[in-house]
């Protein structure tokens, strides 16, 4: 089997690199950055090919086409995910690519497709639990949730052979550079905001789990078409309780503040004004970024489970306890 597999040099795409070395494929993966690419190449099970190349530039396109002759998938995990920036860098990193993934698909006849989502579509700044697949989209929290749903769109109408997008929810574990390294800065250096009580249920999803979910879409025969799948650790947790672990594992103090949700609110309007106003870059505190903290959201994971078999092998406890002894493995 060959793969391709669009920003190899990220934290979802190195475990897939990774993960499909060791399954015996051949392996092409992109990126920007050499350094990571050698990352990724010198801890490869089995040899790799890294393919230098940054989405929406003039070469792009016939690049990510050579690279896919003769593929028999693409695995597109290749994305800008942030809670701030300007539009035309999250429209090139989230749109281009995957027009530039559809057109390789479509210039090789490559027969499956596995384009890697976000369930921040789900999101509207309101409690949602147990979310379908097919449940109601609130308008777009940001300019990253409006890219990706662009995205999603050129993939379910592209009419490829076969189709799987995946939604993972909050990816943790080795190599992690957002998620948990945003929560440890903010528990190593003060207090975490706490709202509405610290009560709300919040879905993890362990990096080997997800990495299980996208190997199963590449490989399992695929019921339809267009194929989509929330992906989590299917155990949702309450926020004070997930803190507790992971100031517990990673040897932190837990500090909190309890703060009213509408005072916080406030706060992050006044300083993504602030921050459009003056020119600065992403303020301290977004409205995205502290919502997530302060609305409950977890997924229904069944249509993952039953049409194609997936389980968890990885808890959120075991998950975290991997992921600090990781982390302080490469503080000493």
């Amino acid at each position: 089997m060959k793969l391709v597999i669009t920003g190899g040099t990220g934290f979802l795409g190195r475990h897939l690199v990774w993960r499909a070395a060791a399954e015996g494929a051949e392996v092409v993966f992109t990126g920007r950055n050499p350094e990571a690419a050698a990352n990724v190449i010198g801890r490869a099970p089995a040899p790799v090919r890294w393919q230098a190349l940054s989405h929406g530039d003039a070469a792009a396109e016939s690049a990510l086409a050579n690279a896919a002759r003769g593929a028999d998938a693409i695995v597109h995990c290749a994305a800008l995910s942030s809670p701030w920036g300007r539009y035309d860098d999250f429209h090139r990193a989230n749109v281009v690519s995957t027009a530039e993934v559809v057109a390789a698909c479509e210039a090789h006849g490559v027969p499956r497709l596995v384009h890697v989502s976000t369930p921040s579509i789900y999101f509207g700044f309101a409690d949602r639990i147990g979310i379908r697949e097919d449940a109601e989209l609130p308008s777009p929290a940001n300019d990253y949730v409006r890219t990706k749903l662009a995205a999603e769109a050129l993939v379910q109408e592209a009419g490829l052979r076969a189709v799987a997008i995946l939604r993972p929810r909050a990816l943790f574990g080795p190599w992690d550079q957002t998620l948990m390294p945003r929560i440890l800065r903010v528990l190593h250096k003060g207090a975490l905001p706490i709202m509405r009580g610290g009560h709300i249920q919040l879905d993890l999803t362990y990096i080997d789990n997800a990495v299980d979910a996208a190997w199963l879409a590449l490989t399992k025969p695929l019921p339809r078409q267009v194929n989509i799948y929330n992906v989590s650790n299917g155990e949702p947790r309450e926020l004070s309780d997930l803190l507790s672990v992971m100031a517990r594992e990673f040897a932190l103090p837990l500090r909190t503040r309890k703060l009213p949700w509408p005072v916080v609110d406030a706060l992050a309007r006044g300083m993504e004004s602030a921050a459009r106003i003056f020119g600065r870059g992403e303020p301290v505190l977004t409205r995205y970024s502290a919502a997530v903290l302060a609305f409950s959201q977890t997924l229904d994971v069944s249509a993952l489970r039953n049409e194609l078999g997936w389980r968890p092998r990885i808890s959120i406890d075991e998950g975290i306890g991997r992921h600090a002894r990781w982390w302080l493995e490469q503080q000493a």
